[in-house]
């Protein structure tokens, strides 16, 4: 009788991704932000994005910058659990240049990721599941767990 053994291979980003860039169902610009702040700091946000050499602040809780005028009462931003916060831009999905460079800025710490309009994915949850590396390992230990019982 011949056994099949399966040797889980786990591939693991070298960095983890610390921001994240969706299109939730109703047409609405998601980027989540979990970078996790340093002790003993206010925790303070800046989103922005960056079209060529011209960055745009978006939405921002940092005493004395504002928004661009653009942008106002189209953004809001949560505190996301544990840590980190999500920014939510309305009426912005349909006219986003080509490439843009999305960035924020938790207690001074920035994280950006490039994204190409063609190439931007929806926030559903089976999405963002498949984006994470724990869901990848849950996945495979489940399969190796279920062939061998």
């Amino acid at each position: 009788m011949t056994h099949l053994c399966f040797v889980p291979v786990l591939l693991m980003p070298v960095q983890s991704q610390q921001i994240s860039v969706c299109v939730e169902d109703d047409g609405d610009l998601r980027v989540d932000c979990q970078i996790e702040p340093k002790a003993n700091k206010i925790s303070s946000y800046e989103f922005s994005w960056s079209l060529g050499t011209k960055e745009a602040l978006i939405n921002t809780n940092v005493s004395g910058s504002a928004s661009e005028a653009q942008f106002r009462d189209k953004s809001e931003v949560v505190e996301l659990d544990p840590h980190g916060y999500r920014m939510t831009l309305k009426g912005f999905t349909e006219t986003l240049p080509h490439n843009t460079t999305y960035m924020c800025k938790i207690s001074g710490q920035v994280e950006s990721i490039n994204v190409e309009r063609d190439h931007l994915a929806p926030c559903s949850a089976v999405s963002m599941f498949l984006k994470s590396p724990w869901s990848w390992i849950t996945s495979l230990l489940l399969l190796v767990y279920h062939t061998h019982s």
